[in-house]
């Protein structure tokens, strides 16, 4: 089947998957927050107040988007300096709705790779170690294999180009997007460089493609450098297996959500954190939330609790 990734053909490709450690001592992982939770703290007006709220429930970290906080791109100081008031750091900036998307368009490449490299030069100036993405919108009639060279193409040379700064480049699978379904995943991790190109692994956006997490972080441990971590109903552990279901229909309001803090069951954390120590894997975990029933600081209180009291990480 073509692009169908196999563990060998991954060995032979130069290591994105190597056998776990004999002796490891278990993953080194690093806690996050996203800044977009919705509706009380998603958009550039609500930056301020959802960092501020962040540090109130105990998170370090933080990962927001590109629009919230390009006010400060010829200022980055003033930024860090307002982080630091918080006991805070920025964990990444992901692009946003301003940048060009376009990686299946090979006639757009050249401004996709210099908005996205305008955007590593600012991270870069915050002490950010890798550089997040998400896709465009999905393709009309699904994607081919000309769309996943073109796409490919545009992911090597923008992660060959990271690499040269110093920073890891991740590129975030997500429902509604050209980047979304296990064929996706597996024709650009087998298309890429694994030396420039790596994963970021959406645990409630994954499972509700129909994909296991669990599954996922196993086949693909070395090309991950970052997890979103969100659950879904108990239901649907191990990959949902309904309906499609179409943009805007989901998980737009309270009373329709797939999405939930982490808890819920849908997810097997304790399977992931097991497949992560057993090959001492090295990353973040970042607390992402599209919508809740409740609010933005309430639900990143039930995380956090969930990943100290659960799986034993440090917030």
């Amino acid at each position: 089947m073509p692009f169908q990734l196999t563990r060998r053909a991954l060995l032979a490709a130069g290591g994105a998957l190597a056998t776990a450690p004999l002796h490891a001592r278990g993953a080194d992982i690093t806690v996050g927050i996203t800044s977009n939770t919705r509706p009380d703290w998603s958009g550039a007006e609500n930056f301020l107040k959802s960092i501020r709220e962040a540090s109130e429930v105990g998170y370090h970290w933080i990962e927001t988007f590109w629009p919230y906080v390009n006010r400060w791109e010829d200022r980055p100081e003033e930024l860090i300096d307002i982080l630091a008031k918080l006991d805070l750091k920025m964990e990444t900036v992901s692009n946003g709705g301003q940048m060009n998307t376009n990686f299946q368009d090979p006639r757009q490449h050249d401004e996709v790779i210099d908005d996205h490299m305008r955007l590593v030069r600012f991270i870069k100036k915050l002490g950010c170690d890798h550089l997040k993405i998400n896709c465009g919108r999905s393709n009309p009639g699904g994607n081919t294999p000309e769309i996943y060279r073109n796409m490919a193409a545009a992911f090597n040379e923008l992660g060959r180009r990271i690499s040269d700064v110093g920073i890891q480049f991740g590129i975030h699978h997500h429902l509604w997007n050209q980047y979304e379904k296990r064929e996706d995943v597996d024709a650009i991790m087998e298309l890429t460089d694994p030396r420039h190109v790596y994963m970021i692994l959406d645990t409630g956006h994954t499972t509700m493609a129909g994909m296991d997490p669990v599954r996922l972080t196993r086949d693909y441990v070395s090309r991950i450098i970052e997890f979103h971590m969100k659950d879904c109903a108990p239901e649907n552990r191990g990959g949902y297996k309904g309906p499609y279901m179409e943009r805007g229909t989901v998980n737009t309001h309270k009373d329709n959500l797939i999405f939930f803090p982490l808890g819920k069951g849908g997810v097997d954390y304790p399977a992931i954190k097991r497949e992560l120590d057993a090959n001492g894997w090295k990353g973040w975990m970042t607390v992402e939330l599209d919508m809740t029933a409740t609010t933005a600081k309430h639900s990143a209180t039930v995380s956090k609790k969930y990943l100290e009291e659960k799986l034993g990480l440090t917030v």
